[in-house]
């Protein structure tokens, strides 16, 4: 007999083993490396909904605040492919939420504004949800950019916002032959969450061309950490040349291992030993063809298998590879930064399940204000929000009840009391609120 992944959690949370009192992360290596799935925390069995959305806890609401075809404030639709997503505070207890769409050349919606390429449809909108859970305004405020997957917020205000794709003008050059955009791709872009409209595009340039993921600052020295998704990319960190002002420049470098120059960290790394680390520069972060990362591995950066989310806490950065790992189901791992920019601190593989019926595919990642990691699946079969107790019990929280597409941008409101979290495909932004304390 074959168990769906549903079915699995459901009688695995039946025999669940005793909770073990460290970190969320640590526990949870410590149980899922040894091939044991913890669900008997966290908030109960989901509840399948009427409505076939999204199935949750008992005692859990949720509202569709927002869908691909709503009609916005400045007079157009909301566009598809909900991606990355970040919230901010607003006057009178409302939430800001900026919101990626991921959209190539060639997709059905597009974000209307001012644009920086007039041939590519993806961007940013801003939601003002009120304190009831409701849109009081929505809006473009990035336009004209590529495949905006993930990003990440900053601690003076904005947000980041990503391109997944390196695309350039067609030019004569057999091997960069595109054609279906007007500027090159493959930057970053600073939208400020007070932002009104759409925002003038200003590509970060010195940040690097590259297929970016997300990113995550260090409040302590405004140093940017950036993960690339591709098989062979690289973990690189941004070192501004006036912290809180990317659009200044500075440095750009890529992570290496000492003594272990041309890592591939996909396969035979170890959990849970810290490893030195040291930064090799980057000395073109922009590229006319897609070779940051060929330069940063010709001077002995690791290679990471498709980073995804990462999330900063407690002097500590976590970041996904989706498909790491010996079954190709992914990995997360710690980075640790040192004192100073000098000082190249510790990096450690901190999970790798190697079950399906664990973790599927770890994307964008972050820690809730009651202390859970939150984790957005983007693998096979059923979607879930997968969440980590202080008590190491892994649990899920949220099941994609429409069909198998993946959860993304998950974050919180500023009093923490709901969460919110994006289904890609068909485009719905979700606000979540209930007995977060009962978990």
């Amino acid at each position: 007999m074959s168990l769906s992944r549903r079915q699995f959690f459901t009688l695995a949370g039946a025999s669940a083993a005793g909770a073990v009192l460290m970190s969320p992360l640590e526990a949870l290596y410590t149980k899922a490396a040894r091939g044991q799935l913890v669900n008997g925390g966290g908030y109960g069995p989901l509840i399948p909904d009427p409505n076939g959305l999204l199935d949750l806890p008992r005692g859990f609401q949720y509202r569709a605040i927002s869908r691909t075809g709503d009609m916005m404030n400045d007079g157009n639709p909301v566009p598809g492919g909900h991606d990355g997503m970040g919230a901010f505070p607003g006057p009178n207890n409302t939430t800001i939420l900026i919101r990626n769409h991921e959209l190539s050349p060639n997709s059905t919606t597009q974000v209307v504004g001012l644009k920086y390429d007039n041939l590519c449809k993806g961007g940013t909108t801003t939601l003002i949800v009120g304190a009831n859970r409701q849109i009081q305004s929505h809006f473009a405020s990035l336009a004209g950019t590529y495949r905006n997957c993930a990003g990440g917020t900053t601690p003076w205000g904005s947000w980041i916002s990503s391109e997944e794709n390196t695309s350039t003008p067609a030019t004569n050059d057999p091997v960069n032959i595109t054609g279906n955009v007007n500027q090159r791709h493959g930057y970053n872009f600073e939208v400020p969450a007070n932002a009104k409209t759409t925002v003038t595009p200003v590509p970060l340039k010195a940040m690097g061309r590259f297929n970016h993921e997300a990113v995550a600052i260090d409040p302590k020295t405004g140093i940017v950490y950036e993960t690339e998704d591709r098989g062979n990319g690289l973990f690189y960190r941004f070192i501004p040349n006036q912290p809180g002002k990317l659009v200044e420049g500075g440095v750009l470098e890529a992570l290496k291992i000492k003594g272990m120059p041309q890592a591939i960290t996909k396969t035979n790394f170890p959990v849970r030993q810290p490893m030195q680390v040291e930064w090799v520069r980057i000395d073109n972060p922009d590229p006319d063809t897609d070779t940051v990362r060929v330069e940063g591995f010709s001077k002995g950066a690791a290679q990471f298998t498709r980073g995804e989310g990462i999330w900063y806490g407690n002097g500590e950065f976590y970041f996904c590879c989706t498909d790491g790992g010996t079954a190709g189901l992914g990995q997360v791992w710690r980075y640790v930064p040192g004192k100073t920019a000098q000082e190249g601190g510790t990096l450690e593989l901190f999970v790798e399940p190697n079950d399906v019926n664990v973790l599927d595919s770890p994307d964008n990642i972050v820690v809730a204000p009651f202390g859970d990691l939150i984790i957005c699946e983007d693998g096979d079969d059923e979607q879930f929000v997968v969440g980590v107790t202080q008590k190491g019990e892994l649990y899920q929280f949220a099941r994609n009840a429409i069909y198998d597409n993946e959860f993304a941008g998950a974050c919180f409101s500023p009093d923490g009391q709901t969460m919110f979290v994006n289904i890609q495909t068909p485009g719905i932004t979700f606000a979540i609120w209930g007995p977060w304390a009962k978990g």
